[in-house]
């Protein structure tokens, strides 16, 4: 039995076919069926940068497990939920508990894009963006968008 190798041209086919960026439209086909109130694209971008500068300032909790624990504790800020997020057990639970809290949080289609987001190569599948002077007026103007959302029945 003796190793193949593997072809060095493949990898290189394979990384650039997934260098490719996925448009708004083909991310929407993966969602999930609780992904209700979803950011359009316009509002998806602006907290993508909303996040980045969050990221800069430290102001930002990652993962299902640190999220939970700093909504528990009462910290203010908008959670970001990913859509393509599977099974939907791991995270169903959060929306409830930001309608508990009074907290706004939406939907936008990638954990992929969401994790890149934060800097990291890793996805993320929820994100809270906390306030900041440093970004402030971008933090507000999403702020204001994602309430203006039609919250899910």
């Amino acid at each position: 039995m003796t190793k193949i190798k593997a072809d060095p041209e493949e990898p290189e086919a394979q990384a650039e076919g997934g260098s490719e960026e996925r448009t708004y439209e083909e991310l929407l086909v993966n969602l999930n069926p609780i992904a209700q109130p979803l950011a359009s694209r316009r509002l998806t971008r602006k907290l993508y940068k909303c996040i980045k500068k969050a990221v800069k300032q430290k102001q930002i909790r990652r993962g299902v497990k640190e999220v939970q624990k700093f909504v528990n504790k009462g910290e203010k800020g908008i959670m970001v939920l990913a859509g393509d997020t599977l099974p939907i057990e791991v995270y169903c639970h959060l929306p409830v508990m930001c309608e508990e809290q009074n907290l706004p949080y939406v939907y936008i289609p990638s954990k992929t894009d969401l994790g890149a987001a934060t800097g990291s190569k890793r996805p993320t599948c929820v994100i809270m963006v906390k306030p900041h002077e440093e970004y402030q007026e971008t933090y507000d103007k999403c702020l204001e968008e994602v309430q203006a959302l039609p919250t899910p029945l």
